[in-house]
């Protein structure tokens, strides 16, 4: 059996490490020929050693320890990255960069033609408008375990048969605490997700519910559906990842227990489910399953992404941009977690809107965007 070359960017992560889970249990099916890390060299020397990745790259700052080695090629940079993608050999690329960061990579990858495995929802949010002309022919296979659980209930059902996509939602680190007591929130309290294992930014993001409204984005660019068909509820248990309501009425949904491996394995393995003994769900063990309405005043940010996605342009960027550096100033300590919803919102009100964004003014305007609110709440 030919063995499929895989790219993983971001491998140093969260999703890197499901990534490599998957792929050490199928050895004899895929391989990594690349891989990106941005600051922990040290555990990217520990990956590429047990996987004898040939080609590796650094994004973060350069560092005095790290060195080449007669097994790997090591370089440093998101312009060598980009490079790398445009010329080396590979089957398909997992996207696992946090945050805007990706929106590069994941263009890159698509101009090439080659496969992309999409954790990197930003990328959509930010250009859906512009991904869309390079995914006509070579689809994106999604990594997010809610929109890779809508990709295996659609299967080759046409979405004209679709009547709504149904995203659920863990509900986050704060679904049952009182909101009086909201403007005490510390760091430590919001990296305690009850669910899932994930990195901060992501965790962050899954309290205040803006990835909900991220992934609403996302599905609407993945999907091509209207925004008035997506939505989504709260399901604690994070069981059941997503569901297809067909205009028949009937639900189709995809469950597991919470892991990411199995999304990751049906993106690297598609259009077959392919053995895989690491995550199994016995339903005799799983909780009772309960749903619940996204409620406004605990979850603001959420509502606010609907509004801005159905605006597109350039504002979804703006969002995404003074979302992130949000959360750098919380994790500094520089912005209470009630915070997040005033500067977003009111950096959203003083944005010019620009209808049809290209490439370069989306990477202007973020960085614009980030740097202003870092200043303006660093003093």
């Amino acid at each position: 059996m030919k063995k499929s070359k895989v790219v993983i960017l971001g491998i140093t992560g969260s999703i890197g490490d499901s990534s490599c889970e998957v792929i050490r249990k199928h050895r004899d099916r895929f391989e990594i020929v690349f891989a990106s890390g941005h600051n922990n060299f040290t555990k990217m020397e520990a990956i590429q050693a047990e996987f004898a990745i040939p080609t590796i790259v650094m994004t973060g700052k350069k560092q005095t320890q790290a060195r080449n080695s007669a097994s790997y090629k090591l370089y440093y940079g998101e312009e060598n990255l980009l490079e790398l993608l445009k010329s080396l050999d590979y089957d398909i690329v997992i996207n696992a960069i946090s945050g805007s960061a990706g929106l590069k990579s994941s263009i890159a990858t698509l101009k090439r033609e080659k496969k992309l495995a999409l954790a990197n929802k930003e990328s959509l949010v930010m250009a859906g408008h512009l991904i869309e002309k390079y995914t006509k022919l070579n689809p994106i296979l999604p990594v997010d375990s809610e929109h890779s659980a809508i990709f295996q209930a659609l299967g080759n059902h046409s979405i004209d048969e679709v009547s709504e996509l149904i995203i659920t939602a863990s509900g986050g680190s704060f679904r049952d605490r009182n909101l009086n007591t909201f403007s005490s929130i510390t760091i430590a309290d919001t990296l305690k997700h009850p669910t899932w294992d994930m990195g901060a930014k992501v965790t962050i993001d899954s309290a205040t519910m803006m990835n909900k409204g991220l992934e609403v984005i996302e599905a609407h660019w993945l999907f091509n559906m209207p925004f008035a068909k997506i939505k989504a509820i709260i399901h604690p248990q994070s069981i059941i990842h997503s569901l297809v309501r067909f205009n028949d009425g009937s639900l189709l949904a995809q469950m597991s227990s919470p892991s990411m491996q199995i999304p990751i394995l049906y993106a690297l393995s598609h259009p077959v489910h392919i053995p895989f003994s690491n995550v199994q769900t016995d339903l005799l063990q799983i909780p009772a399953l309960t749903f619940k309405e996204i409620e406004l005043k605990r979850y603001p940010l959420y509502f606010l992404a609907l509004e801005v996605g159905e605006e597109g342009g350039i504002m979804p960027t703006v969002m995404n941009s003074v979302n992130e550096a949000c959360i750098s100033l919380f994790l500094n300590n520089k912005i209470k977690f009630t915070d997040f919803y005033t500067i977003i919102s009111e950096t959203l009100l003083a944005a010019k809107q620009i209808v049809e964004p290209d490439l370069e003014t989306i990477i202007e305007v973020n960085g614009l965007i980030y740097d202003k609110t870092i200043k303006e709440h660093s003093r």
